[in-house]
């Protein structure tokens, strides 16, 4: 597949290291010559330095014969030019954008997009795509990952074990069957800073971050078994109230078992935006580093903290000073992965990092074959696919037990009609059921080719 990526930031180059790794013609464009000669330096990728809506610009990334182009520059206005020169210039079939500004977004001017106005098959919200992963950790508490597959049926959830795992030194064979009517399965875990997928006879050890699948209905007695209590959230403070801090007060606004939420910021005119835009909410002026201000949003009474400033250090020392007050879970933004390892010992509980959400979703419309969610984990080290399996697929009509899945391979959940079951080695996967797999990077590959499918289907 030939791709052009506008935008060579964080983004555009993890989505460029994605998709070059796996043998597709990438060719990044981007106004500034370092980042691109950062990319064509380090990723097997052609570069080229211009703005990207210009259309000869468009013409060298060689735009007449390209598959599709991703458009995730810093300006949604250049992005939303670039999928418009490509449609009626080049006539490139598929064209993802990243928009960010909240006015594009509005549900009343969706029909903007439709190939005779504004031609762009898919529209990725950054800030949207954060504050859903926001909520979902507020939904999973002791999780430091988690994300929704197979409509919310399925969870992925990312357990740290510690020493009191009532489950530690058990072969993942074994607790099959102590817990037989347990739909959850291990399908990957982090030693040491590396992760794998593991098997049937090996065994977990304190200090593991392991992710598991789990049908939703079984995913707080799935955190109990492997150690971990589910507390419910009925007090959050949200430290920022930009695009995404605003999107998460809003949704518990809404929520029938309404979480009550303060919502701290520091930019004056930004508070009072927030200030206006919510109902239920209580807005404080000031910083979200103060002690005083934190006391006086009973930060000792809040069940967590969210912390979702635009700068990755207040929101890991936010967090920090949160918990040195009583509050017992953190949550952080951060879009800098090497600072993740420095959050831990601090005691920050999970992270949100905006670069995976985005680039998870951009990969759910680039996949081969029925792929209809994609999560990326990690540093690009695997991905969780759900896709449905179609006839053209080898999986279609086989067993479990003799598909020959790549090594670093799992089934997480397979679907059948409205039914999410647990993957048994017996499990019959049938053509128009709806798996859930985990794979390492290096397997993604190998896992298009089993989800084989036509170009008609992209």
């Amino acid at each position: 597949m030939k791709v052009i990526i506008c935008g060579a930031g964080q983004v555009g180059w993890q989505i460029a290291r994605h998709l070059s790794g796996e043998r597709n013609d990438v060719t990044v464009v981007d106004n500034n010559a370092a980042l691109v000669r950062r990319a064509t330096d380090s990723l097997d990728v052609q570069g080229i330095a211009g703005h990207a809506s210009y259309p000869d610009i468009l013409e060298r990334a060689g735009a007449r014969d390209a598959d599709m182009i991703i458009a995730a520059t810093h300006s949604d206005e250049v992005n939303m030019v670039t999928c418009q020169v490509a449609h009626s210039v080049f006539s490139i079939p598929r064209k993802v954008a990243r928009l960010r500004s909240q006015s594009y977004l509005t549900a009343i001017y969706s029909d903007l997009y439709r190939r005779d106005h504004m031609p762009i098959d898919v529209v990725i919200s950054p800030e949207r795509e954060v504050a859903e992963a926001a909520l979902q950790r507020l939904a999973a508490p002791a999780a430091f990952d988690t994300e929704r597959f197979l409509g919310g049926r399925a969870q992925l959830l990312g357990i740290q074990l510690d020493e009191d795992c009532p489950v530690l030194n058990t072969p993942l064979r074994q607790l099959t069957d102590l817990f037989s009517t347990l739909r959850a399965i291990v399908v990957g875990v982090r030693r040491k800073n590396t992760l794998f997928a593991p098997s049937p006879g090996d065994q977990l050890f304190a200090g593991d971050g392991i992710y598991v699948c789990t049908n939703t209905e079984d995913t707080v007695r799935t955190m109990e078994i492997f150690g971990k209590t589910h507390r419910k959230q009925e007090r959050v403070v949200i430290i920022g109230a930009g695009n995404v801090g605003l999107a998460v007060a809003r949704a518990l606004e809404t929520r029938v078992d309404r979480i009550r939420a303060k919502v701290i910021e520091r930019d004056r005119s930004c508070a009072e935006r927030a200030a206006d835009a919510l109902e239920k909410t209580i807005v404080l002026h000031g910083d979200g580093l103060s002690r005083e201000l934190l006391l006086e949003a009973n930060i000792d009474r809040a069940d967590a903290v969210l912390c979702v400033t635009d700068d990755d250090k207040v929101n890991l020392l936010a967090g920090v000073r949160a918990k040195s007050n009583g509050c017992p879970m953190a949550i952080c933004l951060v879009n800098d992965p090497t600072l993740v390892p420095l959050g831990r010992p601090l005691g920050v509980d999970a992270f949100i990092n905006p670069r995976a959400t985005t680039v998870s979703s951009i990969l759910r419309h680039i996949r081969h074959g029925r792929v209809r969610g994609v999560y990326s984990i990690g540093d690009a080290e695997a991905e969780v696919i759900e896709a449905q399996v179609l006839s053209t697929s080898p999986l279609a009509g086989r067993f479990i037990r003799d598909i020959d899945f790549p090594e670093g391979v799992r089934v997480g959940a397979v679907m059948k009609g409205e039914e999410v079951l647990k993957p048994l080695a017996e499990t019959r996967i049938d053509e128009g059921d709806v798996v859930v797999l985990f794979a390492m990077a290096a397997d993604v590959h190998e896992v298009e080719r089993l989800l084989q499918v036509s170009i008609d289907f992209f």
